[in-house]
């Protein structure tokens, strides 16, 4: 054996030895805790990244196909935010922003993002460490702008179904997924929830676009006259539904909504955290449909995850009855620690210098155009995929076993999950999502038009890997039907 492999297999066993600490030390978010905790789980360490590419301890590499979580829209390994974060770190490491305390960075990041990235009518920010925190945030200033305008009863607060806000207590309950709810008393009894969005699999047989979205309409109308328009404080929604299944809307969808909720006097709260810095091919999803959010929420891309930072943003109109009650009640006690962390700003400022400097959010809408295209291209018309779907550099496909009859694989099947680990073992990360089979993409926006071609490619090596036994697990569900079908004829005669 020579040095080099000597070496690589050091590497491999420390490695090995550091996934077995993991096993017994670090509880993961979204895992299985038993199958984690007794290595059945697949667990890859993951050591180094370069622009889309990353490599695992034991020296496999893979293509990025999804930012992370949809977040590092630059791509990894920038020495441009090393430097940054370095260089602050120097200066000043950390303080709080508490009673008028403030820094250079979030003085400066805050007026970039109203003057520059923000939809027309924003006036603040107030920061936080994520999504989840920052849509916590939206809640409790939905309802303290109603206390302060004598509308104690209006606190309710409407999702939709398959969305997702986040893990807190009030976040977990607005996002629309069970999962999430499930062992936590989940969600809690303001929270409420309207039909999803999804014209591919919840329009009626035959409805048309225009006719799916006068349902959706006539669903929330019909909740908010269950409920009482003067019970309910706000509205959450993204403007492509993205952990839920990466769902764009139909035409016509948000202008319908946006009416309705204007009507009854609710607040709009837009959250970008997914769709925010160029993910669809505009600054935000809100530039990208028309919205005008009354509050709006964004992290993830805000610093392409290089450190955790999320904000949120808040227009005039409520900005200002905020103002009106510190008068009446003072301060407004609510903030963490770390908001305005002058590090994490200063990461942020560098993320949307990288940003605006290279174009990549019309790099986004262009080579966003090319994704969905050779998706289209290379999956409209095959047997397994029901469904291509998706805006600028996010995109999915949903899986079905009858795609022209929307007729779902089996949940025990978990079709989404075996072919994301085909395509792990191909070396392309994508992500098995939300509660249907549907496998999403969501590159960093410095990906080229040859990174989509090898990603396309190896997911349709990917699904051609698993066909074979996705079919045998449908041939097995026929005759599992077909011997019931039986016995309950014979029990019937």
């Amino acid at each position: 054996m020579n040095f080099i492999d000597t070496a690589m297999n050091s590497v491999m066993q420390q490695g090995e030895l550091t996934l077995e600490t993991d096993r017994r030390h670090l509880m993961h978010p979204g895992t299985h805790a038993a199958d984690h905790a007794s290595g059945q789980l697949d667990a890859r360490l993951m050591s180094r990244a370069k622009g889309i590419r990353m490599e695992d301890h034991a020296g496999r590499s893979y293509i990025d196909a999804f930012a992370g979580l949809y977040c590092v829209n630059i791509g990894y390994g920038r020495e441009e935010m090393a430097d940054a974060i370095a260089a602050q770190t120097r200066q000043l490491s950390f303080y709080h922003t508490y009673a008028g305390f403030s820094n250079d960075p979030a003085v400066e990041l805050s007026r970039r993002l109203i003057e520059d990235w923000a939809p027309p009518g924003m006036k603040k920010v107030f920061y936080g460490m994520s999504g989840s925190d920052a849509n916590e945030t939206q809640v409790k200033l939905a309802w303290y702008y109603n206390n302060v305008l004598g509308r104690p009863r209006k606190k309710k607060i409407i999702a939709r179904q398959r969305s997702y806000h986040g893990s807190g207590i009030a976040t977990g309950s607005l996002t629309g997924q069970p999962k999430f709810h499930a062992g936590f008393d989940l969600p809690m009894s303001q929270v409420l929830h309207t039909a999803s969005p999804d014209f591919y699999r919840d329009a009626r047989r035959g409805a048309s676009e225009a006719e799916f979205v006068e349902d959706c309409v006539e669903d929330l109308e019909q909740l908010i006259a269950r409920e009482g328009a003067d019970t309910i404080a706000a509205f959450f929604g993204e403007p492509v539904m993205g952990s839920g299944g990466i769902v764009p809307p139909p035409a016509g969808y948000w202008p319908a909504i946006q009416a309705v909720l204007a009507r009854h006097e609710i607040l709009f709260v837009v959250d970008e955290v997914v769709c925010g810095f160029g993910r669809l091919g505009s600054r935000t999803g809100s530039e990208h449909y028309g919205l005008k959010p009354d509050l709006m929420s964004v992290a993830k891309g805000l610093t392409s995850g290089y450190l955790p930072l999320s904000a949120v943003m808040v227009s005039e109109r409520v900005w200002d009855v905020i103002e009106r009650g510190s008068r009446a009640h003072g301060a407004m006690s609510h903030g963490w620690t770390y908001s305005g962390h002058p590090v994490c700003a200063a990461a942020a400022l560098a993320n949307l210098d990288i940003i605006e400097r290279e174009q990549l959010v019309g790099r986004a809408a262009e080579v966003g155009a090319y994704l969905q295209a050779r998706l289209h291209d290379a999956f409209d018309a095959h047997p397994l995929v029901g469904n291509v779907r998706g805006v600028g550099m996010l995109a999915a496909l949903e899986l079905m076993a009858d795609g022209g009859e929307r007729r779902p694989f089996p949940a025990a099947v978990k079709a989404s999950q075996r072919v994301a680990q085909a395509a792990l073992a191909r070396g392309l990360i994508v992500r098995a999502l939300g509660t249907h089979d549907i496998v999403g993409f969501a590159p960093p926006l410095v990906a080229t038009r040859a990174d989509v071609d090898e990603i396309v490619a190896i997911t349709r090596d990917a699904l051609h890997d698993v066909s074979d036994a996705l079919f045998a697990s449908l041939a097995e569900d026929r005759s599992a039907v077909t011997e019931e079908s039986q016995k309950t004829a014979s029990l019937n005669k």
